[in-house]
């Protein structure tokens, strides 16, 4: 059974105004840690899919007992809500809302969080985080913003050829550390784009990146494109980048 202080997580619901969204704003959920405190600073990791780390990858419920038994630093989660309907139009690169949301993410939510919340400012204490597409968009604002972004995690990322072709163009990546997963069960599932191999589209990138002087933690393991399998490597994910005190 779960330790009943793990279940004891304080989230604070927001709405963040956009110039960059046509809907003109995006709600969020900000995970506050065990003992938060105003005067201190924090780390955080920003999850795209927002509401599905919290729902289905239960972060916050494995972010208490990684702070409370484990000895991990304290740290925000900040989940960005999205329209499944219009999500892989945010987070493909060639998607009709991807400027506008990548924009907003970099030039918006996080100044706002940064100005609202205690948050560390350096690009070593920022993480992003998603699966899937949501790997792909935290790459990529990684790539976009070099000075804000260092370090994503991925969780069976779905770098189908614009996304590879884009990483190619990039020269020199050694400021960049990814932690990446793939289930070896993965290798025919179905998108909205058709069927893929995500272990080879996985692979492929993780050379891509290796070659240009990215660090990357890599991991194929059993499991499906399903959060029944992300949500297991989540801790692991977070001990990668989260130091312990």
């Amino acid at each position: 059974m779960t330790d009943q202080r793990y279940l004891k997580r304080t989230i604070v619901k927001e709405v963040v105004s956009s110039q960059h969204l046509p809907e003109g704003s995006r709600e969020l959920r900000v995970y506050l840690p065990p003992g938060y405190n105003e005067l201190l600073s924090y780390p955080v990791v920003y999850c795209q899919d927002g509401e599905d780390f919290f729902n289905f990858g239960r972060i916050a419920t494995l972010a208490n007992q990684l702070i409370l038994d484990e000895g991990v630093e304290p740290f925000l989660i900040v989940g960005v809500d999205v329209d499944k309907q219009k999500r892989t139009a945010e987070y493909s690169p060639d998607g009709e809302l991807y400027d506008g949301y990548v924009a907003f993410f970099a030039e918006e939510l996080i100044p706002f969080i940064e100005d609202k919340y205690p948050a560390r400012r350096e690009p070593s204490h920022r993480i992003l985080a998603g699966d899937s597409l949501g790997g792909t968009v935290s790459l990529h604002i990684a790539l976009a913003y070099p000075e804000l972004f260092h370090q994503v995690i991925s969780f069976s990322g779905a770098y189908y050829p614009e996304s590879r072709s884009i990483a190619s163009q990039e020269i020199d990546l050694k400021r960049l550390t990814l932690y990446m997963i793939v289930g070896l069960q993965e290798t025919d599932y179905q998108t909205d784009r058709g069927i893929y191999n995500f272990v080879e589209i996985n692979r492929e990138m993780k050379q891509v990146l290796e070659e240009r002087g990215a660090r990357i933690h890599y991991g194929e393991h059993e499991g499906r494109h399903v959060w029944g399998f992300w949500q297991k490597y989540i801790p692991e994910a977070l001990h990668t980048f989260l130091r312990s005190e």
